[in-house]
């Protein structure tokens, strides 16, 4: 560590004016690593604990909505069907017995009152008939309930059936297969070697990446900002992007802010997990900022710029002394970034050499032969 009084030996670069027209494509502001995620992705499982009988799909297999993927041993559901479905028509045939007495019962008692007018029979037998006819009339009722339950019992059971075969719940594309013939699956884990998923579907539409930026930077982001995406696996190929949103909420731990960002366009070649690395491109100037479409604009060196909390700084040189100075960015592209305010062209700030930099410190400048 150089002493209070040391003199620090460094490089220093020449601050430079670049006309507005050589600077008009679309630059980088920040810059941040993230991974492509899937929005819409499912590890799919059964809704009954049942043994795998078979499993019709594989890794790297496209399905579709519906499609089955696998079943369970259904021989227990079919035989509950079966049973309702009996239950059901014994339900059916007592309603219709019951059905055929009542119309009889209602027939004997139209005679009995016929022959009640006429003297022949007595009130206590209108009385019975009545009786009858009535009991008869509750007891349909009462089957008529029998038939419904019994209905609803055989497409419960129906259901059941139904839920023995896994079905692809969206169109997507199988990333693994979790279960073979044979396991038992069950929709909570059990423990033991029960398997909780058949396979995990990914619905490559709904592809996007996400990136954690550190909240000191996150004011340069905004909502529809455009973005260049590289992916590590292809390097050579940027992907046009957009930012989603940047969802409202830190990590305080990290003290990171998490950004959605989505592709113009999808190409077979992104996939969920790759990981990538964006640059937020400059956006048009918000509403109320002036801007002089031919007023030259100065740059330096990316390697000059210091962080002091959340402001940009450089180290300006004053007569062999650095001075700190603010400074307020414009875009930031590859090794040069512009500088909106804080600096005047033909200022030398300091590019590398400083240990510990305080105002005042001394320098000795060098150039990089003499390093």
């Amino acid at each position: 560590m150089p002493g209070r009084g040391a003199v620090q030996t460094v490089q220093v670069a020449t601050v430079e004016t670049v006309a507005a027209s050589q600077a008009s494509a679309p630059a980088s502001v920040l810059e941040a690593s993230g991974y492509v995620v899937a929005r819409r992705a499912a590890t799919v499982s059964s809704k009954v604990t049942g043994k795998v009988v078979e499993v019709a799909v594989e890794e790297g297999q496209a399905v579709e909505e519906g499609q089955v993927l696998a079943r369970l041993d259904d021989t227990t559901a079919r035989r509950q069907l079966e049973l309702a479905a009996s239950e059901l028509a014994a339900a059916d045939s007592r309603q219709s017995e019951t059905r055929v007495r009542l119309a009889e019962a209602r027939r004997n008692l139209a005679r009995t009152e016929s022959l009640l007018e006429s003297g022949v029979s007595s009130t206590a037998d209108v009385d019975r008939d009545q009786a009858e006819v009535d009991a008869l009339t509750a007891r349909l009722a009462a089957e008529a309930d029998e038939v419904r339950v019994a209905r609803d019992v055989t497409a419960l059971r129906r259901q059941e059936l139904e839920d023995t075969i896994i079905r692809a719940p969206f169109t997507g594309v199988a990333i693994s297969k979790n279960a073979q013939p044979g396991e038992m699956i069950s929709p909570v884990s059990s423990g033991g070697f029960t398997r909780t998923g058949i396979s995990t579907i990914v619905d490559m539409s709904s592809l996007e990446i996400e990136v954690d930026v550190n909240e000191a930077f996150i004011n340069r982001v905004r909502s529809g900002q455009p973005v260049r995406a590289l992916l590590d696996a292809y390097p050579d190929w940027p992907v046009d992007s957009r930012v989603i949103t940047v969802v409202p909420a830190a990590d305080r731990q990290k003290a990171t802010v998490r950004v959605r960002i989505g592709f113009e366009t999808l190409d077979p070649r992104i996939l969920p997990e790759m990981g990538v690395k964006v640059s937020f491109l400059e956006v048009e100037p918000a509403a109320g900022e002036t801007t002089t479409p031919d007023q030259p604009r100065l740059r330096i060196p990316r390697a000059a710029l210091d962080q002091d909390g959340e402001q940009d700084i450089v180290w300006l040189v004053r007569d062999d002394r650095i001075r700190r100075q603010a400074v307020r960015l414009g875009r930031v592209d590859g090794q040069q970034a512009e500088v909106v305010a804080g600096l005047e062209a033909g200022d030398q700030v300091v590019i590398d050499g400083l240990i510990e930099p305080t105002d005042g410190t001394r320098i000795r400048i060098v150039t990089n032969s003499e390093g």
